[in-house]
């Protein structure tokens, strides 16, 4: 396999405060998330995302997040316990090769995709999973990082999520990011 995946103990930089100055989860996130909302994260890590989104789909919502890695579970579960988000938020370990989400069907209205598609083994299956999980007309939001993620390769990923029924919508301006809000059609292919 050519994918590789981040390690742990690099979720600990990720959760620098610095970073929000480049890349703030409120202003990248409040334009797509609602109060009430489910919401997928695959690859969160220990949460930089995370806490900003059980914030935002409130108490009447969920962010559900899935990682391979039981260390950056564990650690996301104990962060968000410290800020009292934990109820919101439905933290699973997945499968290297698969995400499993078939509980989800027709059932997520926003995913968040940051950093984590080239990680995954195979686009194709990645953005497969993500169509099956989410309800027609939702939205995703994929972010890669230009240093590990070549624009060619960001355009093919673009392909493998068109092949599953998304369309790119937008193209947000996210730094050091190739990024692009994609929306379910009403047809996804099985």
């Amino acid at each position: 396999m050519s994918h590789r995946v981040c390690p742990w103990w690099l979720g600990y930089f990720l959760l620098n405060p610095f970073r929000k100055r480049r890349q703030n989860p409120h202003a990248i996130l409040s334009p797509y998330v609602r109060e009430g909302m489910t919401v997928l994260e695959p690859g969160p890590g220990m949460g930089f995302f995370t806490a900003e989104l059980a914030k935002l789909v409130g108490a009447s919502g969920r962010v559900i997040c899935v990682d391979v890695q039981s260390k950056m579970i564990d650690k996301l579960k104990r962060r968000l316990a410290k800020l009292k988000l934990n109820g919101r938020v439905d933290a699973r370990l997945a499968l290297p090769d698969s995400m499993g989400l078939a509980d989800l069907r027709d059932s997520v209205q926003f995913t968040l995709a940051f950093a984590v598609v080239h990680e995954f083994p195979d686009a194709a299956t990645f953005f497969a999973e993500v169509a099956h999980a989410s309800k027609p007309g939702a939205t995703l939001l994929i972010a890669e990082p230009k240093g590990h993620v070549k624009e060619s390769k960001f355009d093919a990923e673009l392909q493998a999520a068109a092949k599953s029924g998304f369309a790119v919508v937008e193209r947000p301006i996210i730094q050091r990011s190739h990024a692009a809000l994609l929306k379910r059609g009403s047809g996804v292919p099985q």
